[in-house]
């Protein structure tokens, strides 16, 4: 019997108290002693049993942030982790597909006259537009990698351009603050020139489909301190937001219908979109806002589309679908904001929840260029002009890791689909991809001759473009 006991113990000393938790800290079942012989594998079929999940899917593994790779009781040992207390293991959903890092440069287009400043994929990755220097918009084609449609009508420079949701329009905005829609399969302007902005466009965002099929309103941010919501069918602004004091530099428009703006009086305001009602502000930054970022930032750019390249017969069927997968993505946690400023912090917001902002995120040397969620919002990424690029927590907006290797100014980043791999474009003429889970450089992608100024990679996850300085469009492949 007393032999049976010290057996008993035995198993008890080698087994850890642990809690599986979701990544916004909702517990999954009771707390169990698992054994320290208990890895990522044991864990995922564990997890996937008490989802009652149908189909088994992939998860990561985290304790305090770090992934777990290997064995608990190896983990806790090289850690340090005492096992007096509950261990909690985070579980994270993973994509169920694959993207493959970019590796080559696949076609090198030219055509604008006039530095590349910025580039966008069609919702559903098949088409690709840029604006430039040279006061025209292009698009390509994607198959053939060459130029498909040159868009003319700007007296200035295209500074911003935007897709619907649903794919059906592209509206570019100007430096001298005109904007104009466009039809992507003619590549012939719909009615025109939009005129009500009095100096230059600084964002576009369309009405997520989820709320509006088919897309019809769209939201613009500019230098002269308003941001306005127009309607592509009626073709003019039909509300203009007024109050804040300077130039308003970002502009999102929310899953749950709100317009969010930043400026560089250095708040956020909260609009709702029927009569442009300033709900809330959020205050905090010592300095201009130059960048937001939505948790749900991906579905809402994706809309119905996702990698199984499905096709939808009615707008009705597509509103359907896009509420479904945001549904989904957002699960029943708050949408969330991040901010990017030129005091070279960051905070995190849950505006539906509270003014007040749940973390400020500090440790970039520089100001914040730009910041982005990854599609599954697990994790927030920033670029500065201090060289680098920062990892962040998703949900609690802790730091996670740099990423150093560029040697000048990161301007854009974006991420690949399956929230994997990161892509930056510097000013030192590079693109980089980092790899999240090993958190090092994946793949450097030299090429461009000059400042690369505008990066996206498509939705599909199949392809990367870039455009600069020196006025080529690039195409990557992996």
């Amino acid at each position: 019997m007393e032999v049976e006991a010290g057996e008993e113990s035995r198993e008890l000393n080698n087994s850890v108290m642990c809690q599986l938790s979701d990544p916004e800290g909702t517990q999954l079942g009771a707390s169990m002693y698992l054994p320290q012989s208990v890895g990522p594998k044991e864990l995922q079929q564990m997890v996937n049993k008490l989802l009652n999940n149908e189909e088994k899917l992939p998860y990561a593994f985290y304790i305090a942030d770090q992934e777990l790779l290997v064995q608990l009781g190896d983990y806790l040992q090289k850690k340090k982790v005492s096992v007096e207390k509950v261990v909690t293991i985070v579980y994270q959903p993973q994509a169920v597909f694959r993207i493959r890092p970019v590796n080559r440069c696949s076609s090198t287009i030219a055509g604008h006259t006039e530095a590349v400043l910025s580039v966008a994929f069609s919702p559903d990755g098949q088409q690709l537009a840029s604006g430039s220097g040279d006061t025209t918009v292009r698009l390509w084609d994607l198959n053939t990698q060459t130029p498909l449609f040159t868009c003319t009508g700007h007296k200035n420079w295209v500074l911003c351009i935007a897709w619907s949701p649903d794919g059906k329009y592209l509206v570019s905005g100007s430096k001298s603050g005109e904007l104009q829609c466009w039809d992507p399969l003619t590549g012939k302007p719909s009615g025109n020139l939009l005129t009500g902005h009095k100096k230059w466009i600084t964002g576009i965002s369309w009405e997520p489909v989820h709320l509006s099929s088919p897309c019809r309103r769209f939201v613009t941010s500019s230098k002269d301190g308003d941001a306005r919501i127009w309607d592509a069918t009626l073709r003019k602004s039909v509300i203009c937001l007024s109050g804040h004091t300077l130039a308003v530099t970002c502009v999102k428009w929310g899953g749950d219908g709100f317009i969010y703006t930043g400026s560089q009086d250095c708040t956020i305001k909260v609009w709702e979109t029927t009569q442009g009602k300033l709900i809330r502000e959020l205050k905090g930054h010592g300095h201009w806002v130059n960048s937001l970022a939505l948790s749900t930032e991906y579905v809402l750019r994706t809309g119905a589309f996702d990698h199984t390249h499905k096709h939808y017969s009615s707008p009705e069927e597509m509103k359907k679908a896009a509420l479904e997968r945001y549904n989904k993505m957002k699960g029943n946690a708050p949408e969330r904001l991040v901010s990017g400023s030129d005091d070279f912090t960051m905070f995190l917001w849950e505006p539906s929840v509270s003014k007040h902002p749940k973390t400020r995120m500090t440790g970039h040397q520089q100001l914040v260029n730009h910041v982005y969620f990854s599609p599954d919002g697990q994790w927030i990424a920033s670029a500065s002009f201090d060289k680098s690029v920062k990892l962040w927590n998703g949900i609690t907006g802790k730091f996670v890791a740099a990423f150093r290797g560029h040697v000048g100014p990161v301007y854009q980043i974006s991420w690949s689909a399956d929230s994997r791999l990161l892509l930056s474009g510097s000013k030192d003429s590079t693109l980089k991809v980092w790899d999240v889970r090993t958190q090092k450089l994946k793949q450097d992608l030299p090429g461009h001759a000059d400042e690369v100024f505008a990066v996206d990679w498509s939705p599909d996850g199949e392809k990367v473009a870039s455009g600069g300085r020196d006025r080529v469009l690039k195409l990557w492949m992996g």
